[in-house]
């Protein structure tokens, strides 16, 4: 497995699949680039979910995020697009993810995605 920052989320078979249960991510060091100025955001991505087949691999989880790092993405754009790569990896019962990002121009800025399979 590599260790540079990349799009590719590597998953594994889920130990329980009969079990509802849920998974927590708190990613305290998210970074991308304001699309407008270029300067650098900041930001906690976390994600929860519950399983089906699949859980995503936590390696690959984190040079998925860092991968961003270089990335000019508005705050609402980027969590759907998290949300949107790991729903298209794992295919999960249902997950949440939510970007809690830093003060910029005294605002802070709270986007929080659902999606649950019908």
């Amino acid at each position: 497995m590599t260790t540079r920052p990349g799009k590719q989320l590597d998953t594994f078979p889920n130990p329980r699949p009969g079990r509802d249960y849920a998974i927590h991510f708190d990613c305290p060091e998210f970074t991308c680039l304001c699309p407008i100025t270029g300067q650098p955001d900041f930001a906690t991505i976390l994600i929860e979910y519950v399983p089906d087949a699949l859980c995503v691999e936590l390696k690959s989880l984190k040079l998925y995020l860092w991968s961003y790092r270089d990335e000019g993405a508005f705050h609402e754009a980027v969590t759907n697009q998290i949300c949107d790569d790991l729903v298209a990896a794992i295919a999960p019962r249902r997950i949440t993810v939510t970007g809690k990002f830093w003060v910029r121009g005294g605002i802070t800025t709270s986007v929080v995605v659902t999606q649950t399979k019908p």
